[in-house]
């Protein structure tokens, strides 16, 4: 008995694990569909969202951290197939890095206040502002320019579509759990 308990177990953090993995490749994926721009215009964002709503906070924040250190070993996970270091202290790396700071936001959110639906979305948006200003500033100081050109040129035109793309997301999201338990 005890035995059949322990793999269990073992099934269960498998089961993490490969969850874990398989949406850092979704989000290797989506970033590869891209509009050039000086900060590209990518689907990255939209998988970053389905892994927070789909995976929530903790399995959400290794799925992004394996895809950056994934990225940093030289894998071409990023945006325009790039990887490796110098993506990540790149003018548009700070947004990268973000990633992990909106899955703080998220993790935390759902630790204090439990993770209904209405809290994932202010915790997205949350994270969001909290992943735009940690890569703004970033990119201020690679490009030595000012926080109003950083918001002009790097936030401003993405706002929109990325909260329609966490929209989209977050619809995915409530119809896969409802199919699928992760």
């Amino acid at each position: 008995m005890s035995e059949n308990i322990v793999s269990r177990q073992k099934l269960f953090k498998t089961r993490e694990i490969v969850l874990i993995a398989m949406f850092s490749a979704v989000m290797a994926v989506y970033s590869w569909i891209s509009v050039p721009t000086a900060i590209p215009f990518t689907l990255q964002t939209f998988g970053v969202f389905c892994t927070m709503s789909i995976l929530g906070g903790k399995k959400g924040f290794f799925s992004i951290l394996v895809y950056v250190l994934i990225g940093a070993v030289g894998v071409p996970v990023f945006s325009g197939f790039s990887a490796g270091f110098s993506a990540l202290t790149s003018y548009s790396g700070g947004y990268i890095w973000g990633f992990l700071f909106l899955a703080l936001v998220f993790w935390g959110a759902e630790k204090l206040l439990g993770n209904k639906l209405y809290i994932q979305i202010i915790s997205l948006i949350i994270g969001m502002a909290v992943c735009y200003f940690f890569g703004t500033l970033w990119f201020m100081h690679v490009t030595k320019t000012g926080f109003l050109y950083g918001l002009s040129a790097c936030v401003a035109p993405y706002v929109v579509f990325d909260l329609l793309k966490m929209a989209c997301a977050v619809g995915i999201s409530v119809r896969v759990k409802k199919y699928v338990r992760v």
